[in-house]
């Protein structure tokens, strides 16, 4: 576990230890061959993309039907036994990880997706469906589901509705949560809910649909998604814009849209990120000394010369944040190439140095404030950041890079420093997270968010559906 862990807050909670008959129970319900505890497993499922972060559970269940998962729920919460819900593990905030032990319970199994809707426009689906999966048999119908986050080929729907999920393309589209209708979930106490109807009005009662999506998987166990699709759009254009200033690039991102201009991707891409990348990649793509930060955007719709419009109005306001030459995508092998440029990034970073990843959010319009405060935050404390996101809608990912930092500091003092950096964004209008969550790595900077009444609020609900606190304890909040 690295140091950064030590500063993590945890209540001490007191939690039944598994034992023989524990295990006994969970066989009957959900079969021998699904109830793992051997070394290998706990350690497989100890872990996220969190940075090294490694909370081992006592026992992995990966049950098939909702009815196992209410049995299981039932029995733990009677049983006082910690329950964390887990999918691909691809996320980025500490969501998954079981930090008091207790059980794993992997949706993986429940992965078929039940039906297309094609007269509604309506898909139903299991939470174990990988995200680029059901994309792909959606599109082969001509229907569209736009949240693409950069785990599309691993990550799992369920998982994408407990972090409110997003991607490139949520500047024109949206996230997760705008494209569920209504869910099937399992309560902590092993009742089975729906949340609310297949309609794309609902003004009946409390909004149970929209708690669900981003509590991370505190308050119950999604079980059925029902999904709104939209149609596939059938044209787009990619075009990667060079600056020689970082922040003029973040300048012209709110520029694009006050043109009257809707990108459906507009994402930021400081130097040393493409640096990175090309270096840790087989991409080939040449960048002038002068260049600090690139622009990638992409137009879609149905009308090419509609398109195209776009792509000049585009290129003139890029042209008035003294930009370089762009490059248009001639090809879809070059499409492809700028995109992969950008979703290698995260792994790219990861495989240069230690590091540690902020995902913050502000109004589009003070992304260049943002980046430059980061900057100036970051020679204060002694650590380089390599900045990239989904500059649309201003979701900036920051990576906080060791390098020649010490351990001390590192361990020691970079928690003041990204206090400093969400300070600095809740000032400018912004908050903790856009997509990746709050799970255990943010919960110590809730507070710079919310106010004591209104996390007494949140609490109050987490209480409510939870009142052993079984369900994934020790996320969120302190």
């Amino acid at each position: 576990m690295c140091g950064l862990a030590n500063l993590i807050k945890f209540v001490q909670v007191e939690y039944k230890k598994i034992n023989i008959d524990d295990i006994s129970f969970l066989k009957k319900v959900i079969g021998v061959d699904f109830v793992f505890t051997d070394e290998e497993k706990l350690v497989e499922y100890s872990h996220d993309e969190t940075e090294d972060l490694s909370y081992p559970p006592e026992v992995v269940l990966k049950p098939k039907t909702s009815d196992e998962i209410a049995d299981i729920l039932k029995y733990c919460n009677a049983e006082n036994i910690p329950v964390t819900p887990c999918g691909g593990r691809t996320g980025l905030s500490g969501g998954s990880l079981p930090i008091y032990g207790g059980v794993a319970l992997s949706t993986e199994r429940l992965n078929t997706i039940i039906e297309i809707d094609e007269r509604n426009l309506q898909a139903t689906v299991e939470p174990g469906v990988i995200n680029q999966v059901f994309r792909d048999v959606v599109s082969e119908k001509g229907l569209f589901y736009p949240p693409d986050p950069s785990s599309k080929g691993s990550c799992l729907l369920g998982g994408n509705l407990a972090e409110n999920a997003g991607g490139p393309r949520a500047v024109k589209y949206g996230v997760t949560k705008d494209y569920v209708l209504n869910l099937e979930v399992v309560l902590p106490t092993g009742e089975i809910i729906w949340t609310g109807a297949n309609v794309l009005k609902n003004a009946t009662g409390y909004d149970l649909t929209a708690l669900m999506i981003g509590s991370e998987g505190t308050l119950g166990i999604i079980t059925k998604i029902v999904f709104k699709l939209i149609p596939l759009p059938t044209k787009d254009i990619t075009m990667l814009v060079p600056f020689t200033s970082a922040e003029k690039a973040c300048e012209a991102v709110s520029a694009v849209f006050r043109a009257g201009i809707t990108p459906s991707a507009l994402e930021f891409i400081e130097r040393d990120a493409t640096l990175w990348t090309l270096k840790y990649t087989d991409i080939e793509l040449q960048i002038e000394d002068e260049i600090q930060a690139h622009l990638l955007v992409e137009v879609d719709g149905n009308d090419m010369d509609v398109l195209n419009k776009d792509c000049e109005r585009i290129a003139e306001v890029m042209e008035l944040f003294e930009c370089g030459e762009i490059l248009l995508a001639d090809s879809e092998s070059q499409k492809n190439k700028i995109w992969k440029l950008r979703r290698a990034i995260a792994e790219s970073v990861k495989s240069n140095s230690i590091y540690k990843e902020e995902d913050t959010v502000v109004p589009r319009a003070e992304l260049a404030k943002l980046l430059k405060g980061v900057k100036e935050i970051g020679e204060k404390y002694g650590f380089k950041s390599v900045c990239y996101g989904h500059a649309g809608d201003g979701n900036l990912h920051i990576n906080i890079i060791k390098g020649e930092m010490s351990d001390e500091n590192w361990n020691n003092k970079l928690d003041f420093g990204i206090r400093e950096i969400f300070q600095l964004t809740k000032s400018l209008g912004g908050t903790l997270s856009g997509e990746h969550g709050v799970g255990l790595v943010q919960k110590n900077f809730m507070d710079i968010v919310f106010s004591e009444k209104e996390l007494e609020l949140q609490k109050g609900i987490k209480q409510l559906f939870d009142p052993n606190g079984i369900l994934n304890p020790g996320k969120i909040f302190i």
